[in-house]
């Protein structure tokens, strides 16, 4: 069985502001989380949750991996944008042009998101959350599809898509070009095996992931990195 996306997790400079911010914008509950975080609970089919762990490193460049939230009108939109910057958010110009429908902002740790325009196809039949937008490879699309067992749904031009077949968001990978590693990726997804860990550590490896030490020390979850070098974790059964 491949293993479970049970989270999403931010590296943050001051987690609970963080946690506060994204449970305002959302609308999802913060709670404590069993590893030792903050974590925030999905109140919709979301099908993870997100945690903020403790971190001293400064955040350096674009992150690889934002959300992506959808809206329902224009009215809808602004209300979001509008809430965002009231929790402590901010614009930001990452290269987008004027005649994009979407909104770029950032959270109080400088991490970048979107607000999409309604009537967006791609995102049509998703939640809030309507996309986990990576820049990554073709090859990165296919390694997580067969790490989670999530058929592809978007598969064009070299860029990818996944969606759990309970639904949620779609995760995405853009194609080249991928934008340079700065350092530890500041998000990262934290999946967990049904039965044993070391068996989907080597499932994994099998399928072109790599073991990392960024000096976690003794800890019962194994950082792994994706094709891409990106970052993850696969902690014990649950």
């Amino acid at each position: 069985m491949p293993a479970r996306l049970v989270a999403l997790a931010f590296d943050a400079h001051d987690p609970l502001r963080l946690a506060r911010f994204w449970a305002g914008v959302l609308g999802w509950e913060v709670a404590g989380d069993p590893a030792a975080g903050i974590a925030l609970l999905p109140s919709d089919d979301t099908g993870f949750r997100i945690r903020f762990l403790p971190t001293r490193e400064k955040k350096a460049g674009q992150n690889r991996m934002h959300l992506d939230l959808t809206s329902t009108s224009l009215d809808d939109q602004q209300q979001t944008v509008a809430r965002s910057l009231e929790l402590g958010g901010r614009h930001i110009d990452v290269g987008q042009r004027p005649e994009e429908g979407h909104v770029v902002l950032a959270d109080p740790e400088g991490n970048e998101f979107c607000v999409i325009e309604p009537g967006n196809i791609f995102l049509a039949d998703c939640g809030f959350i309507g996309a986990l937008a990576c820049d990554g490879s073709q090859e990165v699309g296919y390694f997580w599809r067969d790490a989670l067992g999530w058929p592809l749904v978007w598969d064009q031009d070299q860029e990818t898509a996944i969606r759990s077949p309970h639904g949620g968001p779609k995760i995405t990978w853009g194609g080249p070009p991928v934008n340079p590693k700065t350092g530890k990726n500041r998000l990262h997804l934290d999946l967990a095996p049904d039965l044993d860990q070391q068996a989907e550590v080597d499932r994994l490896v099998s399928l072109g992931a790599t073991r990392l030490d960024i000096g976690q020390g003794e800890v019962d979850w194994v950082v792994m990195a994706d094709p891409d070098g990106n970052e993850f974790c696969v902690l014990t059964p649950r």
